[in-house]
């Protein structure tokens, strides 16, 4: 079995891991749709990526059930079949701020974003992927595992991307396979260079580039992963296995001095 002539989604395919994803599954021979907000990213990324009939964008904001609805159907009538959903879209804004401070609307953006998302996509995906015997990947964050201070909106939304994915497996087994990718920091492109010190702090030596993410999504999507589901896969360079200790010792402190439990 292999993924040629195969369909998937990739929410928000316009750029970053989305992007890297897309040009993955593409050499796989599959047919893809870009679901997303961003026209302008879209529309450029299909220009670029030339891939004639196999590539595609759907205007979609997966905060709206009819929205996600409506796309999922459009990729039914174009290509006949939903083989693959991956469900990437996500956001990090509005800025960092404590709790106390954090306006409800603020936190229903993120959560609806991040987390309501990956539910309406499995909600409208599912019965064409359980006929199909399909697979769904969903992206979390390591934030989900280890938090920054005054992002308790980002946190949580992603914590709750790891609980969707192990309750999606079992209400889509034994046709659905569902699993979820927790990336660590991720160079999107969209920006400058990160400074060295960044580098430094991964275990690889590197932050991690899309196609780190996309090589693992492209195997789970895959038959060489058919025994997996319900799981959650870290691709971090290491950062979540180092304490923060490494810090002081790098800095000449005396880590004897330090009750570390």
């Amino acid at each position: 079995m292999s993924l040629k002539n195969k369909v998937a989604i990739v929410t928000g395919g316009e750029r970053g891991i989305g992007r890297a994803t897309v040009e993955l599954l593409l050499t796989k021979g599959m047919r893809i749709c870009i679901a997303g907000i961003d026209t302008e990213s879209a529309n450029r990324t299909v220009k670029e990526l030339d891939a004639g009939e196999n590539l595609f964008f759907v205007e979609t904001d997966v905060c709206i059930e009819e929205s996600v609805k409506s796309m999922c159907q459009e990729v039914i009538a174009r290509y006949g079949r939903i083989d693959a959903m991956v469900a990437n879209a996500g956001i990090a804004e509005p800025p960092s701020v404590p709790v106390e401070e954090l306006e409800l609307s603020d936190w229903d953006l993120v959560i609806r974003t991040n987390l309501t998302g990956c539910f309406l996509c499995a909600k409208h995906s599912f019965p064409e992927l359980r006929k199909q015997h399909g697979s769904m990947v969903l992206i979390s964050s390591i934030r989900a595992l280890q938090s920054m201070r005054d992002t308790v909106h980002y946190s949580a939304s992603k914590g709750g991307v790891i609980s969707l994915t192990h309750s999606l497996a079992l209400g889509g087994a034994p046709e659905i396979r569902v699993n979820c990718i927790s990336p660590g920091w991720i160079h999107n492109g969209d920006h400058d260079e990160f400074p060295e010190r960044y580098h430094r702090e991964q275990l690889v030596g590197r932050v991690g580039k899309g196609s780190d993410i996309a090589g693992m999504v492209g195997y789970l999507l895959s038959e060489k992963a058919e025994f997996i589901t319900g799981q959650n896969f870290i691709i971090d360079g290491g950062i979540t296995t180092k304490m923060y200790y490494c810090h002081l010792e790098e800095e000449g402190e005396d880590l004897d001095s330090i009750d570390a439990d």
